[in-house]
């Protein structure tokens, strides 16, 4: 789908605060609310726009362990996959997944309340699928947490 600067003006600053009322971004991107509407309309409809949500901070649920699991595949075949998609999925501290060019297969993000969790984690996790190797690294500090996509380098 191509965006054309109005879009990509309307999907940053959706991207930014999805509670900005369409009369704002209307009248920040120089349209009429209608033509505006449409347009995040048809952004919803393609795809474009997953969802709009709240970002919780996970220090105030206590969540304040996050890990970087970096996994090596026991095997590369289709059953295997499967398998191990079902397992993420149903894993909830497990909350980005990502397949790997490199040393590893898979990196996941991982946050928990404390290491007791990351172990029931850990165990659920080799349990469901079998790897050939697992390395974790911890989170001493989030400096930087971004939800946003670099639109600005699109313009």
């Amino acid at each position: 789908m191509p965006f054309d600067r109005i879009d990509l003006k309307i999907l940053d600053l959706l991207q930014h605060d999805a509670t900005m009322p369409v009369a704002r971004i209307a009248d920040r991107v120089g349209l009429s609310q209608t033509p505006c509407w449409k347009r995040i309309q048809k952004h919803e409809e393609a795809g474009t726009i997953r969802g709009r949500v709240a970002l919780l901070d996970p220090d105030a649920f206590g969540l304040g362990v996050t890990a970087f699991v970096s996994l090596e595949a026991a095997e590369h075949s289709a059953a295997w996959r499967s398998a191990f998609l079902i397992a993420v999925d149903e894993i909830e501290a497990i909350r980005d997944v990502y397949r790997m060019a490199g040393s590893y297969d898979y990196l996941l993000r991982v946050v928990v309340p404390d290491m007791p969790a990351f172990d029931r984690f850990y165990e659920a996790l080799t349990s469901a699928v079998t790897l050939r190797k697992v390395e974790s690294v911890f989170a001493l500090e989030r400096l930087r947490d971004r939800t946003t996509l670099p639109l600005g380098e699109l313009q």
